[in-house]
C-alpha cells in the first residue's frame, strides 16, 4: 500500500473557515499541491497499481487526479481514512492554534492524545478507524499495490500502529510524500516513510 499524503492546501484566513465536509475543513490544493500532485503521478506511472483510494476530502481527490487519469483508473472513496477529526478547531482554527502554542495544543504535543483539543476524537478512536479502513482496502486487494491518497494524521496514525511506536512518532510527513506498508491480515510492515524523491 503506497500511502500518499495530500498535496499542500489554500492557508487558512482568520475570520474565514475553509468548506466543511461531515464537521471537517475541506480546503483545495493551492498550485504548489497541484504541482505536487502531478509529480506523484510521474513518479508512479509506470507501477503495477492495482486500485486508487482516497476520503470524502476534495484534497486528496484532486491530489489523485493526475495519477488517476494517467493509470485510467477511477480512484474510490474510504471515508474512515478522512483527517483527523478536530472538533471545535476544525475548519481552519487548528493551524492558528498550533502557531500560538495554545495550551490545549500543547497538551495534545505532549501526552499525544488528540483528545486533548475541545470536541476533538481522541487518539483511540482516530487509530481504530484508520486500522478498519486500511483492513478493508488490503481485504479486497489482496496481492495488490494499491495507491491510496490520505492525511498526515492519518500516516501518523497508520504507520504508528505498524511498528508500535508512540502515536506521533511518525507525525510531520511531507504533503505529496510517499510512505509504502505491506498489510497482510493482522500485521503491517512498514517498508518506506516520508518519501519525497520525486518532489
Amino acid at each position: 500500500m503506497l500511502l500518499i499524503r495530500h498535496g499542500e492546501t489554500q492557508a487558512a484566513v482568520r475570520g474565514e473557515m475553509f468548506p466543511m465536509v461531515d464537521g471537517q475543513g475541506d480546503p483545495s490544493l493551492r498550485p504548489e499541491g497541484e504541482a505536487q500532485a502531478r509529480a506523484v503521478a510521474a513518479r508512479l506511472k509506470r507501477e503495477a497499481i492495482g486500485a486508487i483510494y482516497v476520503t470524502t476530502m476534495q484534497r486528496t481527490h484532486q491530489t489523485a487526479a493526475p495519477l488517476a487519469e494517467v493509470l485510467g483508473i477511477a480512484p474510490r472513496i474510504e471515508a474512515d481514512l478522512r483527517e483527523v477529526f478536530l472538533g471545535d478547531w476544525d475548519g481552519g482554527e487548528y493551524r492558528f492554534r498550533a502557531a500560538e502554542n495554545d495550551p490545549a495544543f500543547i497538551r495534545a504535543r505532549d501526552r499525544q492524545e488528540w483528545g486533548e483539543i475541545p470536541g476533538a476524537e481522541t487518539t483511540a478512536q482516530l487509530h481504530a478507524r484508520v486500522l478498519r479502513g486500511l483492513q478493508r482496502i488490503a481485504a479486497a486487494h489482496p496481492n495488490q499495490l494499491v495507491a491510496v491518497v490520505v492525511h498526515g494524521g492519518v500516516v501518523g496514525a497508520a504507520l504508528a500502529q505498524a511498528t508500535q511506536s508512540p502515536p506521533f512518532a511518525f507525525m510531520g510527513a511531507d504533503n505529496g510524500s510517499i510512505s509504502r506498508l505491506v498489510i497482510h491480515g493482522d500485521q503491517m510492515i512498514l517498508r518506506g516513510f516520508n518519501d519525497v524523491a520525486h518532489l
